[in-house]
Formats: C-alpha cells, sequence, structure tokens
C-alpha cells in the first residue's frame, strides 16, 4: 500500500492554505503531522480524504495523486451513528457485521451436519472455519470488551443506548469504532484529548502494534515520542519531513537551521569578499579580467536561502506574586470528596515553591478535588486549612466567560479597572493580544486563545498559589513550552492537575496520584515514578500475595480451631453418654429390674439411643479429626 501527494495545496478562495504538500504514507508508517494551531494539519487530514480539495502547488514537480491499490482510509469524522437508539455493544458489533454473518453461516452449516454430511457441506464448512480464524473470530470478541473497557465503560454501559452518552463519551465510541474497522490508513486529528493517562497509554500500545498506517494529528508530545517512525512538520505553509519520533524531529530540526544558517552566513560572506574584490578591480584594465572571473564565481554559486526562523511566537510573562506565602501552604488531612458519593479520600501537605501534579484516570476525582479546595464544592469529611499569606488562583478547565459578547478588551479591563490603557495593552500584548485581537469578543475566540486569556487574568493578580484543572488543553505544542518555562520559573506553589504527561515530567516535582481507588503521593518526577512504578506494582503485588497467604493463614487457623472445638465439645458429649450408660447397666443388675421385664426393656431401650448417638458422634469425630490431621 502507498498513498502519495505531491506538490499539492489547498485554498479557501484567496487564502492559500497549504501551498507545496509532499506527503507520502507507506504501509506500517506510524506518521506525525506537527505544527502551530490553524497550520493546515486537520486541513490535510481532510484533503487525504477528500482528494477534490487539492490543486497544484508552487512547486516545480508535476502536481499528482498516486495510490497503489485502492486503501481503505478511516477518518473519524467519517463514522456516525445511524440509529441514536442503538446500544453501544451494538454499535460496536456493526464493525464486525462481515464476521457475525460468516458465524450464522457456521452455525447452520452445523445443523446441516447433524442431519447431512456430504461432501459440499463438509468442503463449505471447513472453508468457513478457515476464514474465520484468518478474519480473527476466536479473538474479536475478547478485543471489542478490551477497547470498550479501557476506554472507561463499563459492563452495564454495553446495553445502554448512544443517545444516553455524553458528547465526549459519544466520541470515544467513534473512536473505538474507527480503531477496530482497521482501516489501511487510520487518520487520528487529538485522539488524546479528555482520555486520562490510563487510556492514552493502552492507546498508545494498541496503535504502536496496529499492522497498517497510521497519521496523527496531536500536540501530545510523549504520545507522538512512543508511537511515531516519521514526522511531517508545517510551517509557512509548506511541508518539511523529518525521519524518527518528535524528540528526533526536534534535534534535526535544531541542526538543520544551525546548519543552514551557517551555510548561509558562511556564503554570505563570500559573496560579499568576491563582489568588493569585483568592485575595485573591475574598471583596471590590468585587473578587469580578475574582477570579471570573482563576478562568475559569484553567479555559478547554488545560493543559500536564509533559513526562516523558527515559528516560536507564543505567550509569556513578566507578572509576579504579590507576596510570599508562609512555608506550609496547604495541608489536607482525611480529606472526603464527591458529589452524592465519595470519590476518594485524601491527605498532603503542599509547602512553598513546591509543584504538585495531579494525575490518574477519569472521573476519580482529580478536579473535584480543586473544587473542593476552592469552596465550590463541600467536603463530605475531613479538612485542609491554608497556610500564612496564601493568595490563590483558579484556572477552570471549562473556562465558562460570563458574557462571551465582551471584547477581549473589556473582559481584561473590567477585572483590572485601575491599570492605564499602556498598562492594559501591555499586559495583554504579553499573552499575544495584539492591536485588532483586543477587539475581538470572547465568543469568536479559539480555544487556545481564552487559555490565554485566562491565564493573563489570573497571573495579573499576582497570586502565590496556583491551582490549575487542566491547562495545556487546547494548546499547541509550543504553547505547551511557554506555560512550562512560565511555571518553572514561577516563584510560587502550583497544584495542577493533568493528563499530559511530557507537560507534567517537565513542571512536577511531586505527584499525586489517584489510582484503583486510592489517593497515593510520590516525591519525584513522572519519569522518577515510571522508572519506580515497577517496583511499586512489585510491592504491591508482594503485599496483596503476603496479605493473602496471611488471611489464608488466619482463616486456616480460626477453621482450626473451631474443629478443635467441635470435637472437644463431641467427646464430652459422648463420656457424658457413655457414663450414662454405665449408670442405666449398674440399674438393669439391680434386683428390682432384674425381676421386672418392663423395666429391664425401659432401660435397654436408652442404652441403646444413648449407643446409637454415640456412634454418630463417633462418625462425626473420626471427620473432623481426619481434617486438622
Amino acid at each position: 500500500m502507498n498513498y502519495k501527494i505531491v506538490n499539492g495545496a489547498v485554498s479557501y478562495g484567496a487564502e492559500t492554505i497549504l501551498e507545496e504538500i509532499n506527503f507520502e504514507i507507506k504501509e506500517k508508517e506510524k506518521i506525525a503531522i506537527v505544527g502551530r494551531n490553524g497550520c493546515g494539519k486537520s486541513t490535510l487530514l481532510k484533503a487525504i480524504i477528500d482528494n477534490d480539495m487539492l490543486e497544484a502547488g508552487i512547486g516545480e514537480s508535476k502536481f499528482g495523486i498516486y495510490k497503489q491499490g485502492s486503501p481503505q482510509i478511516g477518518y473519524l469524522e467519517q463514522i456516525q451513528f445511524e440509529d441514536s437508539n442503538e446500544t453501544l455493544l451494538g454499535e460496536i458489533l456493526k464493525v464486525y457485521k462481515p464476521l457475525i454473518e460468516l458465524e450464522q453461516k457456521i452455525a447452520r452449516l452445523q445443523e446441516e451436519l447433524n442431519t447431512n454430511s456430504n461432501d459440499k457441506i463438509i468442503k463449505d464448512y471447513t472453508s468457513a472455519l478457515e476464514r474465520y480464524e484468518i478474519m480473527d473470530g476466536y479473538t474479536y470478541k475478547k478485543e471489542y470488551e478490551t477497547a470498550i473497557y479501557k476506554f472507561g465503560f463499563t459492563k452495564e454501559d454495553m446495553n445502554k443506548n448512544v443517545n444516553e452518552f455524553s458528547g465526549g463519551q459519544k466520541t470515544k465510541i467513534a473512536l473505538i469504532k474507527l480503531l477496530l474497522s482497521k482501516p489501511d490508513i487510520l487518520l487520528l486529528d487529538e485522539p488524546t484529548n479528555h482520555l486520562d493517562i490510563t487510556t492514552i497509554e493502552w492507546l498508545e500500545s494498541y496503535l504502536k502494534n496496529y499492522p497498517k498506517a497510521v497519521v496523527i494529528v496531536s500536540h501530545d508530545r510523549m504520545f507522538l515520542d512512543k508511537i511515531v517512525n516519521k514526522v511531517y512538520e508545517i510551517e509557512y505553509a509548506a511541508m518539511t519531513e523529518y525521519t524518527g519520533n518528535f524528540t528526533s524531529y526536534e534535534i534535526q530540526k535544531r541542526m538543520n537551521y544551525e546548519k543552514q544558517l551557517k551555510d548561509y552566513e558562511y556564503q554570505q560572506k563570500e559573496i560579499k569578499r568576491l563582489q568588493a574584490i569585483a568592485d575595485r578591480f573591475r574598471y583596471k584594465p590590468t585587473k578587469a579580467k580578475m574582477a570579471l572571473s570573482k563576478l562568475k564565481q559569484i553567479e555559478r554559486m547554488i545560493i543559500v536561502e536564509e533559513p526562516n526562523k523558527y515559528d516560536l511566537k507564543s505567550f509569556h510573562t513578566n507578572f509576579s506574586i504579590d507576596r510570599e506565602s508562609g512555608k506550609l501552604v496547604l495541608k489536607v488531612k482525611d480529606l472526603k470528596i464527591g458529589y452524592d458519593k465519595e470519590l476518594a479520600q485524601v491527605s498532603f501537605d503542599l509547602f512553598k515553591g513546591q509543584k504538585l501534579a495531579i494525575i490518574g484516570a477519569n472521573g476519580m476525582g482529580k478536579s473535584t478535588l480543586l473544587k473542593t479546595l476552592i469552596n465550590q464544592i463541600p467536603q463530605l469529611s475531613g479538612e485542609f486549612e491554608y497556610g500564612y499569606h496564601v493568595d490563590q488562583a483558579y484556572f477552570d478547565q471549562q473556562m465558562d466567560f460570563v458574557d462571551k459578547e465582551k471584547t477581549v478588551l473589556e473582559e481584561f479591563s473590567e477585572s483590572f479597572p485601575n491599570l492605564t490603557i499602556t498598562e492594559t495593552r501591555s499586559s495583554l500584548a504579553a499573552f499575544m493580544f495584539y492591536q485588532d485581537d483586543i477587539e475581538r469578543q470572547i465568543k469568536l475566540l479559539s480555544g487556545g486563545e481564552k487559555v490565554r486569556l485566562a491565564l493573563c487574568k489570573i497571573l495579573k493578580n499576582g497570586p502565590n498559589l496556583l491551582l490549575l484543572d487542566e491547562p495545556t488543553n487546547h494548546m499547541d505544542i509550543v504553547g505547551k513550552e511557554s506555560l512550562e518555562n512560565l511555571l518553572k520559573a514561577y516563584k510560587g506553589t502550583v497544584l495542577v492537575v493533568s493528563h499530559d504527561r511530557y507537560f507534567v515530567n517537565k513542571i512536577a516535582d511531586s505527584l499525586l496520584i489517584f489510582e484503583n481507588g486510592k489517593v497515593t503521593y510520590f516525591k519525584g518526577t513522572y519519569q522518577e515514578y515510571l522508572d519506580t512504578k515497577p517496583q511499586i506494582e512489585e510491592q504491591v503485588v508482594n503485599t496483596e500475595k503476603k496479605e493473602k497467604k496471611e488471611n489464608s493463614q488466619y482463616l486456616e487457623n480460626k477453621e482450626k480451631n473451631r474443629i478443635k472445638n467441635k470435637i472437644n465439645k463431641l467427646e464430652n458429649e459422648i463420656a457424658k453418654r457413655e457414663e450414662k450408660i454405665a449408670q442405666l447397666q449398674q440399674e438393669m443388675m439391680s434386683d428390682e429390674v432384674c425381676t421386672s421385664y418392663t423395666k429391664l426393656a425401659e432401660l435397654q431401650e436408652k442404652v441403646q439411643k444413648l449407643e446409637n448417638e454415640i456412634e454418630e458422634r463417633m462418625t462425626e469425630w473420626e471427620e473432623l479429626s481426619n481434617m486438622i490431621n
């Protein structure tokens, strides 16, 4: 399989989005498309699907689209739910329609074989079984069940109608269908958005082992590092190809830039030298030939273009904290959080200057913890207390601005009415809101622009504690790097919820891990946590085994004691009955009883009953004795 675009372009009206596309997808390649927000990454994915969007580019090569075979292309936006009343499981099973039909055929052939085993039926049955195995019929149920569970759905969810799920959950269902349909070219646009770390790690493993080609648009750097072997960068409307993962791309880009800049500067210096010689001697008859040769030398040069500067335009800040906090910033003890039921119990201390990241699966209570700490929702029990001179600021991932009709300038100015217009413009410019940008309405801003505006307002207040809930959502890679640098330089304390592992690894010096219904504090970076995780998991397994063994031993000892007590009880009961029998036998030997047949028969009946009871207890005694010996 091979898919290739040579010298393509995409335009909307008079605006050229991509002016020179040279892009190739080979079988089993894992490709990343990277670039700034708005550079045309998603547009390129759509053009791969809809070739009518493409036209001739500005390059010298002849424009063309070349396909080897008829590759099936899968793209998330193409997947629609035909019937919203269909269950989640029913929707997923549509992917396996040919396989399910084959299962039904095999079942029919099995029934026919029971009554008529002619050669044709046997041949059809054998052929169907072989095809079923080739189509992974024996493993497909485990495959889709694993995917459903890994994306956070439960067994009960399988029978819910699709229309009962939220928009985000519907997107997950569509993504599951796309993955399981296994197209020849899998196109994924920001697939890790709204996924928790556990699901992202599973998706990484799935895509690394995906048997066909994958093309990914993503700002998740660690995700790309783990999967891709080729990177296409879109910058200044053109595409550049790099071999390797994301880290390799960054290294190559920097080296290429430095080499081209060095070559350019050297050549410009040489041209200047040659031109100076030519200008100096061109009008001297004895030197004119030499001067002409210098000009010819310049003409024969293959000109090295000045490299484009990195498109690193991003936000920065000159804001500072208004005052220092005390050493202990926040103390949390046995804090139970949740809404109608408990989600987690948390205990930790947060100290001045610490950068603590909260990680874990969705729905475990990470965002709920932050909302509890700002008193947006009440705690169920336990306590938390802020330290001396703590000025907190909260970033909500929803960024729900009250009045979206306001302009950027109006929104910021109302929060800081004492600033001059120059000070206001300077503050907004630090977060990339220039000239006409500040007159745009909030409702027209992109997700990334809203993040920048929210952060600008938060930091202008000069807090010494930042509570951040998924601040990197909607940011491109350069934006994430800018936020990383900002937080690393920030003199205050940070408590941040994030699923971006690269971001967490760069800024956090400690972790609060929500996992398996427990909250664990880890002192160290995310990479250090990954390095020690196998040891921690082994310790947990060993502890569980030990506890299980100890529990088993405890139960075993408890059971043994119970049996011994029962044996003792039986022995006492047997002894009492034997003593009673002896008394009755003694009584039977008396003259009074010996001469009375009726009394003798009555006593004999009692003896017989006691002997039967002894026999029953002896049988039980033997069984119990064997259990503990």
